[in-house]
């Protein structure tokens, strides 16, 4: 006979132990179906007490049993959000997909942690799973974006509720270069920084140009044209409330005189695009479009004609090449010799250049 200070959690699990000491797989199957089923039915009752004594029973009931049974038991226990985490936890970390895809692609109950660990160890099919979850943090896309084939990238640009580092988000914009589909679907992302979302749509303007001059190589000049006229339609289509806000602020600085080489420099420093493209622009005396196509499309000597036009010291062009570089994930240049071009450019030189750019942009196509 127990004793009466016996616990019910206590007896239970007693009950279960004798049951199973001698039962068959058949038996343990049929009592886990059981406790599964009193679980699920009363989740929203139960304390902490009551899932931490669950836990101890379903990790007791799971042991030795066949993988249709742990199948089924992670997909009645995955939706649900007190679910015991312990049991959770061994499930996500099972090498058979068909019992830890369920709780990898819908518990809320696994921690960060142990995500990190299974997508850096387990399948790919494991980390297809974990990009099917509602949420992804920075953390867990660096590695599915890392790790992942072509299928789990996908997947997990595709997931509305996955957010991406901006180590990421240069990988993903240059895998793009060779993947259309790839291209399309981190474009149509909403939240996609402007720069990488201009730099996807300056690299896939390249691509268009080369294939299609390589087709018609008489209509090269006009094909040009085109698609760069596209481009320039494309950005302005998608400017977004942050571009506005940034642009905004820079002409409210300017028109106050409060806009100088020092802010912009500054910009460029903490890595505002949107903002530095604007200042750089200003100072220089050009549309912000002019500044805009140069930052993305131009080689670095570009830039320096804008900034020399502009009148700015080295060690403000040095700010601002390294934030591009950095935010189109392009190589490093070599600054010494950048350097010594800029300070062997004249501004005149520069002026003139300026000049001719804008009157090619000016021309219209026939």
């Amino acid at each position: 006979m127990r004793s009466k200070s016996a616990t019910p959690s206590e007896n239970l699990i007693e009950e279960l132990q004798a049951a199973l000491s001698h039962g068959t797989v058949a038996r343990r199957v049929e009592t886990l179906r059981r406790v599964t089923d009193l679980f699920v039915g009363n989740a929203v009752d139960y304390s902490d007490d009551h899932i931490r004594v669950f836990d101890d029973v379903f990790q007791c009931l799971i042991e030795q049993i066949e993988i249709s049974a742990r199948a089924l038991l992670a997909e009645r226990l995955a939706p649900i959000a007190s679910a015991p985490p312990q049991i959770i936890r061994t499930l996500a970390l099972d090498e058979i997909i068909e019992v830890s895809g369920p709780v990898l692609s819908k518990s809320e109950r696994l921690d960060e942690a142990t995500l990190i660990e299974i997508a850096r160890t387990r399948s790919q099919a494991h980390l297809k799973a974990i990009s099917l979850r509602r949420m992804l943090s920075e953390a867990l896309t660096d590695v599915l974006v890392t790790r992942g084939n072509e299928d789990v990238v996908q997947s997990t640009v595709s997931n509305p509720g996955a957010r991406f580092s901006e180590g990421s988000l240069d990988d993903l914009v240059t895998r793009a270069e060779r993947d259309d589909d790839l291209a399309s679907c981190i474009g149509l992302r909403p939240d996609l920084p402007r720069h990488h979302y201009l730099r996807l749509v300056a690299k896939a303007s390249s691509s268009v140009r080369r294939k299609l001059a390589a087709a018609h190589p008489e209509l090269a000049d006009e094909v040009s044209s085109a698609v760069q006229q596209a481009a320039q339609r494309v950005r302005a289509a998608t400017m977004t409330r942050q571009t506005e806000m940034a642009r905004a602020l820079v002409k409210s600085l300017h028109e106050d005189g409060r806009l100088n080489e020092f802010q912009v420099t500054t910009f460029a420093e903490q890595g505002k695009f949107d903002e530095t493209n604007a200042g750089l622009a200003a100072l220089a005396g050009v549309a912000v479009e002019t500044a805009e196509t140069v930052m993305i499309e131009s080689r670095t000597e570009g830039v320096m004609i804008l900034a020399k036009v502009a009148g700015m010291q080295w060690s403000s062009v040095r700010a601002i090449i390294a934030m591009r570089e950095k935010l189109s994930g392009g190589p490093q240049t070599d600054m010494l010799a950048l350097r010594d071009t800029y300070e062997a450019l004249r501004s005149s030189t520069a002026q003139q250049v300026l000049r001719f750019h804008r009157m090619q942009s000016a021309t219209p196509v026939a």
